[in-house]
């Protein structure tokens, strides 16, 4: 009776605490000045109810864990691409993808502007190490079409290189498919209208100010060159074996679940079975002595 006293207030600190990391994971949107709250809450009116948002987040990522377990079980390869627009919530919804999987079988790629030996090799090649072995999972954080986005917009790339990239890509992504490797492709848009909140959001709050780059700041001013850019790559790379996905990114919680929800229906999944779990006796060593360490060792118990 005892015991399952003390597992059932164990199970509720563990809920608690479960709750807890993510409120700490929304405290983002939740530290925004009073006047800037009341503007952005008036721009959103029928903004998800958090309690919504909360069951069915948990609920999507036991579902994800299930999808994580088949992919190490069954040694499936898959890509993930994450591209659009600047502050389109591409990273919101990858911190909520990994927030409970293990990052040796699920793991995040974003890979810093490209070396000078870097930009002297094949275009795809600081890319292809990165791609999976069997029972993993890749998120790429932007991906190889950096070249037709960014690279393009800010003339990183001229237009010969940018030719030859969308020459390239659907083989390349195709050759990924032959060799087992499942290719998912996510856009993230918003409109011009709320990108500019969120610019000014990050502006006005200083946990925030480090997302914005001198690229991010460029993007409000081209962003009609971010478009037809956008226009351009999805008529030359929307191919079968890997076709796009638009992900409506106004309102970041639903876009994070639908983004979830989709990954999920892409993959034939299933519970894989695990044996039961018997926590060993510990074993005692009569001889052994624990030694002291020296209190300089300890971090200080400040909090």
């Amino acid at each position: 009776m005892s015991f399952d006293k003390d597992a059932q207030d164990w199970l509720e600190a563990e809920l608690a605490d479960t709750l807890d990391e993510e409120w700490e994971i929304e405290l983002e949107d939740s530290i925004l000045s009073r006047e800037i709250k009341k503007i952005y809450q008036k721009e959103h009116p029928d903004m998800l109810p958090r309690s919504v948002y909360f069951r069915e987040l948990l609920r999507l990522q036991a579902e994800l864990i299930k999808f994580h377990d088949w992919v190490q079980a069954t040694g499936q390869k898959v890509v993930v691409l994450f591209e659009g627009r600047d502050s389109a919530g591409k990273g919101g919804v990858i911190k909520r993808i990994t927030q409970r999987l293990n990052p040796r079988v699920v793991r995040v790629v974003a890979l810093p502007a490209p070396s000078d030996r870097e930009k002297s090799q094949w275009y795809f090649q600081r890319y292809v190490p990165h791609l999976p072995a069997a029972g993993e999972v890749v998120l790429f954080d932007r991906s190889w079409y950096n070249r037709s986005g960014v690279e393009r917009v800010m003339g990183f790339a001229d237009e010969d290189q940018v030719e030859q990239f969308f020459q390239d890509v659907p083989e390349f992504e195709r050759m990924l498919v032959r060799s087992g490797i499942k290719v998912v492709k996510y856009w993230f848009s918003i409109t011009d209208e709320e990108q500019q909140m969120r610019f000014l959001m990050r502006i006005h709050d200083p946990m925030k100010q480090w997302k914005l780059s001198p690229m991010d700041l460029q993007s409000r001013i081209r962003w009609e060159d971010y478009t037809k850019a956008k226009e351009d790559t999805f008529f030359r790379t929307n191919i079968p074996e890997a076709p796009w996905y638009i992900v409506e990114g106004n309102d970041k919680k639903r876009a994070r679940l639908n983004c979830i929800d989709h990954l999920l229906s892409m993959f034939d999944y299933y519970e894989i079975p695990h044996d039961e779990i018997h926590l060993p006796e510990r074993v005692y060593n009569k001889d052994y002595e624990r030694a002291v360490l020296p209190p300089e060792l300890y971090v200080p118990k400040k909090y």
